[in-house]
């Protein structure tokens, strides 16, 4: 007997989606996230420790790499915030479609990248 069913696409034949790319890169940005949160609250209590350890943060913060991480923990927590606004709506029942969804999808990218671009404009002026 011949097996006629279908196979599962896999990643030869699939057609990436924005919504494809969306949804792994929240999962992603999720678990990034974590590790950031985790970081700042042990750079936190690094900080009680005294001023010697506030100029060791300081420098790595001020270089090159550290500005780095800075901007891409910043990118992390505006796709997660903008992601997260639009399953909220798609919870409520709302954007379903497909024009819709590659939308929503193109506001989530390019948003959280103005995001990104404007918390580092307004961080430049302030200190």
């Amino acid at each position: 007997m011949e097996n006629k069913r279908p196979l599962s696409p896999h990643i030869q034949i699939y057609r990436w989606h924005i919504s494809s790319l969306v949804s792994i890169s929240h999962r992603i940005t999720g678990i990034i996230n974590i590790i950031a949160i985790t970081l700042i609250c042990f750079l936190a209590c690094v900080l009680m420790l005294g001023e010697e350890s506030f100029k060791i943060i300081e420098i790595f913060f001020n270089s090159f790499f550290g500005k780095f991480i800075i901007l891409g923990i910043t990118w992390s927590f505006s796709f997660q915030i903008l992601s997260e606004i639009r399953h909220l709506v798609m919870d409520l029942g709302y954007g379903f479609e497909l024009k819709t969804t590659k939308i929503t999808g193109l506001v989530v990218i390019v948003g959280s990248v103005i995001l990104t671009i404007l918390f580092y404009l307004i961080g430049k002026n302030f200190f």
